[in-house]
């Protein structure tokens, strides 16, 4: 933190006129990118930034057309930060930008828990928005998706980690062969989602996170934030957590967006389920090359069991009735309860509840955060050593890619959801969507 203090002042001075840095602390949460809260002259900002040009590198586009897509949105009525000033070389504090802080509440538990009655109408009129800027004023960085094309470069990575995931086979598969015609292109925010979005009293203040931008299909923006793992719980209200669909939908439309089609949302609710489990596994393989060596980024590595349970649940009515029927077969024999000396994961539970009761206590800011996520990396150790559930089968995950296999096999479907369930067991305990899928699958 200390090396920002010079360098930031400086920048401001330029940018902002004379005053005093103050209260400058690194922001939690943020997967991607640093965020820095600060006070200059009495007013708050934010510094969004990498601190080096190669943590950029395999991005689609640089921070300062980030930067501009973001003003560009500002300016056409979009509730998205004011950006005052972009960084440059000189600065010496990697690439990034500064922006207004807006005093809204982020956190999706906080905001769930009480949302304004507005909230799901103003993310239905606040995605029309975005959707209808003109695009002459989009920068030209800003990439077109191919949606054939995208999908092809998914098939490639699933291959390139292993391609030995069933359920993520059965998902491409899938879209391979529900891929929807082309649309008019608008620009896509592509991470519109709770967690992404600042809340206050009288409903939606601000959208964030503009790094995943680009052309595209406005439906896939419309499914992104309806997705299981974005509704934080709230299963029941599948827009957002927040709400219905039909409101969600019917706020999008009155406010000039295209009209919503059904089997096309359903597509891109698939497609970003898939696109995530991805993304998990992606965040192992820049743990394990040295990349990003961050606890956080191994842990989520371990979410795509998440996205495994989702796709299933979102799939399996492509299996016939009778299959989906079918009881599940048992899970792997539990370990004996140990008797002797202290076992693997009695010394990794040892280790958890110390850094529980003596570390976590002590921590602040972003170190307590970093705290948590080790203590869930050594709790999914901890309920692993002694399980043997593993999610590969490459056979079964080819069979699927090549269309030789399909959910009408009788038993598959069953064998999936045992997986999926034990697998989500060590993995993400807590996530909601496992407990509604034991209680629906019978497991």
């Amino acid at each position: 933190m200390a090396e920002l203090n010079e360098p930031l002042s400086a920048f401001m001075t330029r940018t902002a006129g004379p005053g005093t840095l103050a209260g400058l602390a690194r922001l939690s949460g943020g997967a991607n990118m640093e965020s820095w809260a600060f006070e200059w002259a009495g007013a708050a900002y934010v510094l969004r930034r990498a601190p080096s040009a190669e943590y950029m590198a395999d991005r689609p586009f640089a921070h300062v057309d980030e930067a501009a897509l973001v003003m560009a949105a500002h300016a056409g009525g979009v509730k998205a930060p004011e950006v005052v000033g972009v960084l440059g070389d000189a600065d010496g504090m990697g690439t990034g930008y500064v922006m207004r802080r807006v005093v809204a509440e982020v956190n999706p538990a906080k905001i769930l828990a009480n949302p304004p009655p507005s909230l799901i109408a103003d993310l239905g009129r606040e995605l029309a928005r975005i959707h209808a800027l003109p695009m002459e004023v989009i920068p030209a960085a800003i990439p077109l998706m191919d949606t054939a094309d995208a999908l092809a470069e998914l098939k490639r990575r699933f291959l390139v980690y292993g391609g030995d995931r069933p359920a993520i086979a059965l998902a491409i598969k899938w879209c391979e062969d529900h891929l929807p015609a082309p649309v008019a292109p608008v620009l896509v925010h592509s991470d519109y989602r709770m967690g992404n979005i600042m809340v206050d009293g009288d409903g939606l203040a601000a959208v964030l996170d503009w790094e995943l931008a680009h052309r595209g299909d406005a439906h896939e923006d419309l499914a992104f934030g309806c997705m299981t793992v974005w509704r934080f719980g709230q299963l029941d209200k599948p827009a957002f957590g927040i709400g219905s669909l039909e409101d969600y939908f019917a706020a999008y439309e009155v406010a000039g967006g295209v009209p919503v089609d059904r089997d096309r949302f359903h597509f891109w609710l698939v497609y970003r389920t898939l696109w995530w489990a991805l993304g998990c596994l992606q965040m192992g393989q820049a743990w394990r090359s040295g990349a990003d060596a961050t606890v956080e980024r191994v842990v989520i590595g371990r979410r795509t069991a998440e996205q495994e349970l989702d796709l299933l649940l979102l799939l399996e009515d492509e299996s016939p009735a009778d299959e989906r029927a079918r009881a599940l077969p048992p899970s792997s024999p539990v370990a004996a309860a140990p008797v002797g000396e202290p076992t693997n994961a009695e010394m990794v539970q040892a280790v958890r509840d110390w850094m529980g009761d003596t570390i976590k206590p002590r921590a602040e800011g972003h170190a307590k955060f970093e705290v948590a996520v080790a203590m869930n990396a050594l709790g999914i150790v901890m309920r692993d050593l002694d399980a043997g559930v593993r999610a590969e089968d490459k056979p079964l995950a080819e069979a699927f890619l090549a269309g030789t296999t399909t959910l009408a096999e009788p038993g598959l479907l069953a064998k999936l959801r045992r997986g999926a369930l034990d697998k989500c067991t060590i993995d993400s305990p807590k996530y909601a969507a496992l407990a509604r899928a034991r209680d629906a699958w019978g497991g």
